[in-house]
Order: structure tokens, then sequence, then C-alpha cells
């Protein structure tokens, strides 16, 4: 399960990832969820940005979180890209203070 990007906030950490059998999914989409969170939302990234799954986000998370995919959704589209190739995956942090 790699983690693909780490956005973190003065109030929460979101870890962004790839399910191992993800591999065999077609349409690119990444999973989140903070630490504690058991049932991770899933998001499609393309031909849109949407959520699939909130699991156990609130709905202002699943807002948090949309706009954190839409921001950084050509970078995720690349290391969706790397993980369907097979390559590794470096996983970018970004640290928001604000």
């Amino acid at each position: 399960m790699p983690k693909i990007l780490l956005y973190i906030t003065a109030k929460v950490i979101w870890n962004f990832l790839f399910w191992n059998t993800d591999y065999y999914e077609n349409r690119a989409h990444v999973h989140v969820g903070k630490r504690s969170t058991e049932h991770l939302c899933k998001i499609w990234l393309e031909p849109v940005v949407e959520v699939e799954d909130k699991g156990d986000l609130t709905d202002a998370q699943v807002k948090e979180v949309l706009k954190i995919v839409t921001d950084y959704r050509e970078k995720l589209l690349r290391q969706w890209e790397q993980f369907k190739q097979g390559k590794p995956i470096r996983i970018i942090k970004i640290k928001k203070t604000k």
C-alpha cells in the first residue's frame, strides 16, 4: 500500500495512498484518510475529480481533501502512472502551516 502524498497541516496529517489491488483498476484514483481513519475516502482522479466513497470522513473533511486532490491532481496522476508501470514512487510531502 504505497503512500504517495502526505499533506501536513497544523491540525491533521492527510495520507494519500494506493492499495496494491488498485493496480488492476483502470480508472485513476486515490484513497485518503487521517492516521486514525478506519475506512478511507476514495476519490477518482479522472475524467474529473469526484468522490466514489467518503469513507469515515465528515462532509467538511471530504470538502478539504477534494480541494487538495484538485490542487495536486497532476502530481497524483503522475504518481498513478508510476504505480501502474511498477516504478518506484517517492512520497510527496506538503506542509501547510496556515
